[in-house]
């Protein structure tokens, strides 16, 4: 019996009980549709007309040609498991036709005398996908062959193909790709039927797909230890399985410690049974792993001073790895991902690339050099080679890759674009190294990978697209998007971006929790996207302006109790993978974000001597150890089956890489005395009375804040009365009388109708404790302002601020117009102009432009604020530009890019924003036009922000203005 039909001898063992089961589970469960995302679903409602893939009584048969490959085989065997799983019967595998009336058919074209005989009878037309690198079509075809009612044909232009088409299959029965992987279970049903008019044909856009193993160690090394012993084909088998779910080819494996090849031999001969086409990474040439010179190179890793030892190691791994499809990456960099030691030396490098071009030659033929895929990755200092003219021959991938922060650096011009190697892109959810690793937890949204990566494919870098996913969960959500749009992004256009996580989550928990678990998905990952866990800390978020850290805390953790509340309401089946998917990211992303929030105020208290010091830091200390517990809890799920898996360090950072385990953040102590003693801290203000300093509240206006807050403390352990009056009638205190135990909030207004005309000063006066009292002061700006007549955008509280989208016009170009990607930034949305291409302006005035109604209450010297992605120029001596102008003042134009410094550029990915500056004169208050124009490709707008004299420092900046 082939080993890829033991499972099926060993379920049988079990078979009766299973069914048993099932048969009690499908009375409790109801029934769900089931479709792949972002396709039509195949499933019919009835057998009248259709295909009856299960009825009451059996499955139909998988019909295949004993001579299909293996793999094609392998997965028809899975698609018995699927089929099985899902209804309770198990459809039985036959290598001919035997009297079945209806049946599934799979074939590759080539290797099935059945599809061979379809298409030859005019039953089956192959022309579209014939020759096409993946392609599969499946149909409903009425009297197939004699005595044959109706069969479902799944047939593939070649291997990869075939099993596309019958894991597509699989998915659109109710079985996740993410089965295994997150345990997603799968939705029962006792028949199902496929649609009679089902017609796919599908041929991906990208040509390799896939994913990087990558700062595998602790996490996901310990759990294969434990698991598998070692990187072994046991453990890859699950991981080729999962590509081919995703419709993936394409592997670069775990390297740090390991060498895919050499590790386990199966390793590489089951790749090729799956179709999974194998590389090395950006930095291991020829098919040879990092650790295999550890293993058996002789001499340094030095080409100017090891080239025979060198190339032999090369020419062996060239040999080895021949029968298997590989694509081979060329050039050479340091050991252990460094750069090479000789400095930047391009000669060099044009040598190693011509003599690894010689092995590929002397070992497959000069004949087959041109067609063995190879690669040339950009990376790091490779592109300053680039850049300085180093060439490689037309046939090689030229790899592009991001900044290691999701920001494509480069992507081919019009002349290369012609090359017929032509390129790809190298991708990063996970990396180590500065300004700081980040390898915990799920850090990208989806609309930024949709951003960049539309980039890429409008750019023709189309040949491979490959993401470096860490330890692989838990990045289970963006592998899947990346790979979704990598099969074909012209069908994930912006405007579905919200739709894919209402349609993932609806596939992998049911529709009646669909959109509140896409707003959970979309709000953890927009907020880790902000600031990543490991670049937070007690600073990241003003304690004293805009409420931006208990905003931003509130926020975070109102998704973490939606996702508690959505869990507790789930079938018992469903919460492993909910915990895994859902719940855990977004409740550990909560509780790092309420830690240093914590800590914050345990230092900004320690500095105002307040009682409630300690409080704080004990609740640090209680969050980190919660931290601990959702590790822990993770780890105990399906009986500890992902052990290890959620163990990378992630708090306690000193420098740009992971500490060795999370550490405790450093909490201030303070001991109140047993007296009272009163303390006071006003809104704004980092000190706090009796302190000496100048103690006002932020100034009120009419339209802006309302309300604004004193704290009144106790610096002791008795409580104590304070007593609060004002200078100034109209000024409004909630309350006059005060009882302190360790903190009160007194709350103040202002009443207009009594306020001056114009700026007026009074103050707050509040007793207490000793002999003194504070006075505080209240400013109040009440100007004379005809609501009816305002438009726009209006100044309050010394600013104006606004979100991209809510623009009052625009101007459109010909075709080009800016359009709104959803989800997109740190916010709310972005606006870029569409479509992308090779346009640049260098008048505003023929730019296309958005435009923004603004009134200011004052006039003078203003600094416009643009907040915009951190994106890369696409092109060499090319910038990202645009041009700003308030009324009829000149435009100015800014390039986001002029300062290219490593430390602006480090700012820049922590921040995961690019900051444009500009100066306005308005010499009036009132009415204004506020207009911004694109004059380069790939300029995201998120916000504007006009500081009119009270802008105070945040992070995101202040919360959107009113507009009328």
């Amino acid at each position: 019996m082939p080993p890829y039909l033991l499972w099926l001898s060993h379920t049988r063992l079990t078979r009766h009980l299973c069914l048993c089961y099932l048969v009690m589970l499908l009375l409790a469960l109801t029934c769900h549709n089931s479709w792949a995302l972002g396709d039509k679903s195949w499933l019919a409602n009835s057998a009248r007309g259709n295909l009856v893939l299960v009825n009451q009584q059996r499955a139909i048969d998988i019909v295949l040609d004993r001579n299909e490959l293996p793999g094609v085989q392998r997965a028809a065997t899975h698609l018995q498991r699927d089929i099985h799983a899902v209804a309770g019967k198990q459809p039985a595998l036959s290598y001919q036709l035997a009297g079945q009336k209806q049946l599934v058919l799979v074939g590759t074209l080539g290797n099935s005398e059945l599809i061979e005989q379809l298409i030859a009878n005019k039953k089956l037309d192959v022309s579209v996908i014939r020759n096409q690198w993946d392609a599969f079509q499946v149909a409903v075809i009425e009297k197939p062959f004699a005595d044959v009612e109706r069969a479902l044909v799944i047939v593939g232009a070649n291997k990869r193909g075939t099993m596309y088409g019958i894991y597509s299959l699989s998915e659109q029965i109710g079985v996740s790709p993410w089965y295994w992987w997150a345990d997603v279970p799968v939705k029962q049903k006792a028949t199902i039927f496929i649609d009679k008019k089902t017609t796919v044909v599908e041929i991906p856009k990208v040509k390799y797909r896939g994913i990087f193993l990558n700062d595998e160690a602790p996490a996901l090394t310990n759990w294969v230890a434990e698991k598998y012993g070692d990187y072994n084909h046991h453990f890859y088998e699950n991981v080729f399985e999962l590509l081919l779910r995703l419709k993936a080819n394409f592997l670069w494996p775990a390297m740090w410690n390991n060498a895919f090849a050499d590790d386990d031999p199966q390793n590489m001969i089951l790749a090729d049974e799956y179709g999974i086409v194998m590389s090395t990474s950006h930095h291991e040439p020829m098919m040879r792993a990092d650790k295999e010179w550890n293993r058996y190179g002789k001499g340094p890793w030095e080409y100017s001073k090891n080239p025979e030892n060198l190339y032999k190691f090369w020419v062996d791994g060239a040999t080895r790895n021949k029968p298997y499809e590989s694509v081979y990456t060329l050039g050479m960099r340091g050991q252990q991902d460094e750069p090479m030691s000789e400095g930047e030396n391009i000669g060099l490098l044009e040598k190693i690339v011509s003599d690894q071009r010689k092995i590929i030659s002397d070992v497959f033929g000069k004949d087959q050099l041109t067609q063995v895929p190879q690669v040339w990755a950009l990376y790091k200092e490779v592109q300053g080679f680039y850049e300085r003219g180093m060439r490689v021959p037309d046939d090689v991938i030229l790899l592009w890759c991001d900044d290691n922060w999701g920001n494509i650096r480069r992507l081919p011009t019009p002349d290369e674009r012609k090359r017929s190697g032509g390129a790809g892109v190298y991708y990063h959810f996970d990396y180590v190294g500065g300004p700081r690793s980040y390898r915990w937890i799920n850090t990208l949204s989806i609309a930024k990978i949709w951003e960049q990566m539309h980039l890429a494919y409008t750019f023709d870098a189309n040949q491979i697209w490959i993401v470096n996913v860490g330890d692989l969960k838990p990045m289970e959500y963006p592998i899947e998007f990346f790979l979704n749009m990598a099969w074909n992004p012209e069908a994930w256009p912006k405007e579905r971006i919200p739709e894919f996580a209402r349609l993932w989550a609806e596939r992998e928990f049911g529709a009646q929790h669909a959109d509140e678990i896409a707003a959970i998905m979309t709000g953890y990952t927009r907020h880790n996207l902000r600031r990543k866990p490991e670049l937070q800390d007690a600073t990241t978020y003003s304690q004293l302006h805009y409420r931006e850290a208990e905003r931003i805390t509130a926020e975070i953790q109102d998704f973490a109790a939606r996702a508690e509340k959505i869990y507790a309401q789930l079938p018992a089946a469903q919460r492993d993978a909910f915990y895994q998917l859902v719940l855990f990211p977004t409740k550990a992303s909560a509780n790092i974000t309420a830690l240093y929030n914590a800590q914050a105020k345990n230092h900004l208290y320690a500095l105002q001597t307040r009682a409630t010091t300690n409080d704080y830091a004990d609740k640090v200390r209680e969050l980190f150890a919660r931290d601990a517990a959702l590790e822990q809890e993770y780890h105990q799920l399906k009986g500890g089956k992902w052990n290890h898996m959620m163990s990378q360090s992630h708090i306690g950072y000193s420098h740009w890489n992971h500490p060795p385990e999370d550490t405790l953040p450093v909490t201030h102590h303070y001991q109140p005395h047993n007296a009272a003693e009163m303390g006071i801290a006003v809104e704004g203000v980092g000190s706090a009375w009796p302190s000496p300093g100048t103690y006002a509240l932020p100034r009120f206006d009419r339209l802006g804040t309302q309300t604004r807050t004193i704290e009144i403390f106790n610096k002791g352990k008795e409580s104590f009365t304070a007593i609060a009056k004002t200078t100034a009638p109209w000024i409004i205190l909630n309350k006059t009388s005060i009882q302190v135990d360790k903190t009160a909030q007194l709350e103040v207004t202002i009443d207009w109708r009594k306020a001056p005309a114009g700026h007026a000063t009074s103050r707050i006066e509040i007793s207490g404790t000793g002999w003194g009292s504070a006075s505080i002061a209240v400013n109040t700006f009440n100007a004379t302002i005809n609501k009816k007549t305002l438009k726009g955008f209006a100044e309050a509280d010394g600013y104006i601020a606004i979100e991209a989208e809510d623009f009052s016009r625009q101007g459109a170009r010909g075709d080009l117009r800016w359009e709104k990607i959803p989800e997109h930034g740190r916010t709310l949305s972005s606006m870029s102009v569409y479509p992308i291409g090779d346009w640049q302006f260098n008048d505003a005035s023929s730019a296309p432009y958005l435009e923004y109604d603004i009134y200011t209450q004052s006039s003078g010297e203003f600094t416009l604020h643009g907040f915009f992605a951190p994106s890369w120029p696409l092109m060499p001596e090319r910038g990202l530009r645009y041009a700003v102008a308030i009324d009829d003042e000149p435009a100015q134009i800014v390039n986001l890019v002029a300062d290219m410094s490593d430390a602006t550029w480090a700012e820049t990915v922590r921040t995961d924003v690019r900051m444009g500056k500009t100066k306005h004169t308005l010499d009036r208050a009132g009415q204004h036009k506020l207009r911004i124009y694109s004059l380069d490709p790939a300029v995201t707008l998120q916000k504007l922000v006009l500081d009119t004299g009270g802008l105070q420092p945040s992070y995101l900046g202040p919360p959107p203005s009113k507009r009328y």
